[in-house]
């Protein structure tokens, strides 16, 4: 489970806005909302990702599923470890001479 989110999503949208649309430099924006400076660059640079105006981050959409993907392969992998396990439980049972119970 993540840990709480120090600042509600609305502040959070409030202050990326803010930076974006006045040009104000991010750390008067933040000192202003009391919000630490780099948590607030981290937004605004998360925004830009997600609006396509950088290429060095993935947008929230391409982390999530990335976050899935990832996920997924690891499930994939344990299943294929228990399917290997199995192959070689019954190749040593298959393999095994059989003995006939005497009479």
């Amino acid at each position: 489970m993540p840990a709480p989110r120090r600042y509600p999503d609305e502040l959070r949208e409030r202050a990326v806005r803010e930076v974006r649309s006045t040009g104000r430099p991010v750390a008067h924006v933040a000192r202003d909302l009391g919000i630490h400076k780099e948590a607030l660059r981290s937004w605004v640079r998360q925004a830009e990702a997600d609006a396509g105006e950088r290429d060095d981050r993935l947008g929230t959409a391409e982390r999530d599923e990335l976050k899935e993907l990832r996920k997924e392969n690891a499930g994939l992998r344990r299943a294929n470890e228990i399917l290997k396990a199995a192959s070689v439980f019954f190749a040593l049972e298959i393999d095994r001479p059989r003995t006939r119970p005497s009479r």
